[in-house]
Order: structure tokens, then C-alpha cells, then sequence
């Protein structure tokens, strides 16, 4: 009988890790959808909520903030983030209380009075701090555009 019990646990064991994975992909996602949105509809007590205390987002142009930084830039109406999309966006867990996303997206923004729509790739780093993921990192570059063939 425990060879047999062994065995079962044996198989559905893979079955479980994968829910879990699943589990924690959901949530994560969620995290970003929340993270997307707060961004776009900026208040303190949302970006408090998504982002780490120990966030570093580099920008697309090079400028690095902090938690504070970017807080203060989007409340204050520095940046204005007008659409946000995705058209790629996958997740990894190279540990358990880590996600990497990594992807590209089209943005269209106001920064200090100025409207551009750009591509961008990116890799971000989510860290689960206190049963919350919360968006420790960001470095993006923008994508340039397609080389007409000769």
C-alpha cells in the first residue's frame, strides 16, 4: 500500500508545483494590471500599495527615480502616463519570492509638457514583500525603428 501511496504523491506532486506556479502568476499579473493602472490614474494611497520603498525605475530616456521620485513626478503631473500597452509581457520566478517580466509595449505619455508615443522594451522586477508583490525594479529601452530593406 505505501509504494502505491508513494507513487500517486509522486505524480500529482508536478500537478501541484504547476497550480502553485499558476497561483503566483495570477497574483503577479494582478500586481502588474494594478501597477499599469496606477500609473495611469495616479493616486498615493494605489502607489503606495504596488510599488517596493525600494523601487528603481530607469526610464526609457536614461532618468533613474526612486519610489519617491516617480511618486512625486506622476501626482504632480511631471509625467503623464496616457495608454499603456502591452504586446508582450511574460513572467519568470527565478526564485520564490521573485518575478522577472520582461516584454515590450507602446506608451504615450506628457513629460513636462511634451506628447510622445513610444515603443519599449523592458525587463521589471517584482519582489513579494509581506504576501504583496510589489514592483521593485524597471529598466526599459526604447525600441528603434524598423530599418527599411534595400
Amino acid at each position: 500500500m505505501r509504494p502505491l501511496l508513494a507513487l500517486l504523491l509522486s505524480c500529482l506532486l508536478p500537478f501541484a508545483a504547476a497550480a502553485s506556479d499558476d497561483a503566483k502568476l495570477a497574483a503577479v499579473t494582478a500586481a502588474d494590471d494594478a501597477r499599469v493602472a496606477a500609473m495611469l490614474t495616479p493616486n498615493q494611497a494605489t502607489l503606495d500599495k504596488v510599488l517596493s520603498d525600494d523601487l528603481r525605475y530607469a526610464h526609457s530616456n536614461g532618468k533613474v527615480d526612486t519610489k519617491a521620485s516617480l511618486t512625486s513626478s506622476l501626482l504632480g503631473g511631471e509625467a503623464k502616463y496616457v495608454s499603456y500597452k502591452y504586446s508582450e509581457r511574460s513572467f519568470k520566478f527565478p526564485a520564490p519570492d521573485v518575478a522577472l517580466m520582461a516584454g515590450r509595449l507602446e506608451v504615450q505619455a506628457v513629460v513636462d509638457g511634451i506628447s510622445m508615443t513610444t515603443g519599449i522594451s523592458y525587463l521589471a522586477v517584482w519582489r513579494l514583500e509581506k504576501g504583496q508583490w510589489k514592483f521593485l525594479a524597471w529598466q526599459s529601452c526604447k525600441i528603434p525603428p524598423a530599418t527599411p530593406a534595400k
